[in-house]
């Protein structure tokens, strides 16, 4: 340990061998190593430690031992590792830090998934995944993020699939456009940032629950460490994209709710918690477990900043609300209700009270015989009447009112429906929620244009739900599904189903959406490597590799051939675990940089759809 040490300290001496917050660049360490950099090798000759472990002399001259020192370097694990050979991931504490203390290690350069395809392509036909779940460096993360072309866009209204024309924008130069985004989603977010950033009013997701029996074709069984990773890293670009009084919605189950709800506190503020909502989603069976069952999900609703405004929502009574009204009062007008009003009229004997209660209804009532608390005077500068500001009286609603205003919801929802007993459009194949509880937090939270995000599209109900209530939406979705279900869905929406809360709203169908893609580069290989069969795939996939693909920076095409007897010994899964570790994934899809570079083949219309996308002249 004391030699890790010393070589940490003897490195850090040169400044271009530091990242900015003071880590060793190792794979910057390595390249130098393989080159037999002389700065390096004098910096390491320069402690009589590392000279003794790495250099031997042979006829008084000193040799120096690379393959030892790559071996000794890539065999420490340093909180700064690189990806391709950070194969442990963490748990939730190293050393007995907490998640907050080792925000550092777990938390800061998150990479899962590259592919998150799901656990079964029936919910009861599981197969042993493949997970990619490897955490990417930070010194080794140089193009990832950047912006990404864009291809493959196509338009769809009323009259079908139209090819693409041009994005629409508004008056700030904002697209207006429904946008629904193929490709992986930490880097189609950040590809929105720069025309998105700061105008997204609402952000909901329904991402992976990480208990290996998600129901919707999402591969959920990561280890916490890698979920809350995952979860992180998006969470905090999404920030950026919304509005100063938008919100986050991230819906869960009971297994990571409670380090989700710690995580996003580290991200949006524990200050911008607004409330945890508990939905109904499920009823009980009549087999008896161990445990009792979990029939909620929750929902973690999270403001921005303190600018937010949460609308008025109120729901349906129901039968036992509507039976309890009745017996107070024989005559059916109702029972008494306390109820906040504002005074809009003037004091005086005998003079009649006009009020303008919660929900815009005006009131006009006699002072006598009503029970009025005055809560407060006001002496107004040239008026020597008193106007009483803020009062609550016991006010008597007749029944036919209460059903039209409703009751406030609270944080228990119940009343939506569930997925037992769901009317929504060929719900068992298309998603994990209820038409009518998107609807509900897109009331609660947004106003009509708002702009809507989900970037775990899933099945499209959000956007489905969106396109509905007249919002704008951005939904991306990385699996090949999206086409199938999202797109299929939306198309059904214009032509006006009537599936979900479309009779509720008397939705008649219209509107339009426009579809794309990130261009893959390294994604397409690794789509390959996922879908292959046995060596032989995988071996006719590292030829094409080899002349195509983008290939780590100390990847040795020479000993790959040298030790394919080897290769073909692994399992399937190591072998497919290898190749993938080959490729380098800063170039998983074409980086914006790269969009008139020919070696990436971006088409005309690549060009075309991409400048128009990111503004470029």
């Amino acid at each position: 340990m004391k030699l890790y040490q010393t070589l940490e300290n003897q490195i850090k001496k040169e400044p271009n061998y530091v990242s900015d917050n003071g880590e060793v660049k190792k794979w910057v360490v390595l390249n130098k190593a393989q080159n037999l950099d002389e700065e390096l090798i004098e910096l390491l000759l320069d402690d009589s430690d590392l000279k003794e472990k790495f250099f031997i002399k042979v006829k008084d001259v000193l040799v120096f031992k690379q393959n030892l020192f790559i071996q000794f370097l890539e065999q420490k694990n340093y909180l700064n590792d690189s990806y391709t050979q950070f194969k442990n991931k963490v748990g939730l504490s190293i050393d007995d830090k907490y998640l907050k203390q080792r925000n550092e290690v777990a938390l800061v350069w998150p990479f899962k998934d590259c592919i998150l395809e799901g656990g079964q392509s029936r919910e009861e036909d599981k197969r042993e995944e493949i997970f990619f779940n490897e955490t990417l460096a930070q010194d080794e993360i140089t193009e990832l993020l950047d912006p990404k072309v864009l291809t493959n866009a196509k338009k769809f209204d009323k009259d079908g699939e139209k090819n693409f024309d041009q994005f629409n924008r508004n008056e700030k130069g904002t697209i207006t456009d429904n946008l629904i985004i193929k490709g992986n989603n930490l880097l189609a977010l950040h590809s929105l940032k720069k025309e998105f950033a700061g105008k997204v009013k609402l952000i909901y997701i329904d991402p992976p629950y990480n208990t290996g029996n998600d129901g919707f074709k999402y591969n959920d069984s990561f280890n916490h460490s890698t979920w809350l990773t995952f979860m992180r890293n998006r969470l905090e670009i999404a920030k950026h994209l919304l509005t100063d009084d938008g919100f986050m919605i991230v819906q869960c189950d009971d297994y990571e709710q409670g380090y989700l709800k710690v995580l996003m506190d580290e991200v949006f503020g524990n200050e911008n918690f607004r409330n945890s909502i508990y939905w109904h989603r499920t009823y009980a069976g009549k087999t008896v477990s161990k445990n009792l069952p979990w029939n909620t999900d929750i929902i973690h609703l999270y403001s921005k900043k303190n600018l937010y405004n949460i609308n008025n929502v109120t729901s349906e009574l129901s039968h036992k609300d509507i039976d309890s009204y009745k017996k107070d009062d024989n005559d059916g007008r109702g029972k008494y209700t306390t109820v906040s009003l504002q005074k809009t009229g003037g004091p005086g004997p005998q003079t009649t009270y006009d009020y303008i209660d919660n929900n815009g209804k005006l009131w006009v009532c006699p002072k006598k015989g009503w029970r009025m608390k005055q809560s407060k005077l006001k002496d107004l500068e040239n008026d020597n009447r008193l106007y009483i500001t803020d009062v609550t009286i016991r006010e008597k609603y007749y029944l036919k009112e209460r059903l039209e205003i409703g009751k406030q919801i609270d944080n228990f929802w119940n009343d939506l429906g569930n997925l037992n007993r769901s009317s929504d459009l060929n719900f068992n194949l298309i998603g994990q929620k209820t038409e009518s509880l998107l609807e509900r937090l897109i009331n609660l939270t947004t106003s009509t244009n708002d702009i809507i995000l989900d970037y775990h599209l899933g099945s499209g109900t959000t956007a489905t739900v969106a396109h509905k209530m007249n919002r704008q939406y951005i939904g991306i979705e990385q699996m090949d599904y999206i086409e199938e279900f999202a797109v299929e869905r939306l198309k059904k929406v214009i032509d006006g189903e009537q599936g979900g809360i479309s009779k509720s709203i008397n939705w008649q169908g219209g509107g339009s959406f426009i579809y794309l893609e990130l261009k893959k580069y390294n994604q397409t290989f690794i789509e390959q490597i996922e879908e292959a069969q046995n060596s032989e795939n995988l071996l006719t996939i590292w030829e094409e590799m080899k002349n195509k693909s983008f290939l780590n920076y100390n990847v040795d095409i020479k000993k790959q051939e040298q030790h394919l007897e080897d290769f073909k010994k692994l399992s399937l899964k190591e072998q497919k675990q290898h190749l993938f570790d080959l490729l380098n994934k800063n170039q998983l899809y074409v980086n914006l940089s790269s969009l008139n570079d020919e070696n990436f083949e971006c088409t005309q219309e690549d060009k075309k759809i991409t400048k128009d996308f990111y503004q470029i002249k």
